[in-house]
């Protein structure tokens, strides 16, 4: 017998990694700008002018600070 639960489970997309600089912290909630202008909310340890690795409303670590290059096919 097949277990559903894991079968609904792999129709879901997977969190995606996102990545955005730090604007404003508020206890341990950081406001995060996105490269394409939205902004989002996540927990974890950041500073204010910091790039971060975001994933699922939570900080995942540092991210580099390289420019960002937006190109279309």
């Amino acid at each position: 017998m097949s277990n559903l639960y894991r079968e609904f489970m792999a129709l879901m997309p997977a969190r995606p990694l996102e990545v955005g600089d730090v604007t404003a912290i508020n206890g341990s909630v950081a406001t995060i700008t996105l490269p394409g202008g939205g902004v989002i909310h996540a927990r974890g340890a950041a500073t204010v002018g910091q790039r971060v690795f975001v994933r699922d409303g939570a900080i995942e670590g540092q991210a580099p600070a390289l420019t960002y290059v937006q190109g279309e096919a």
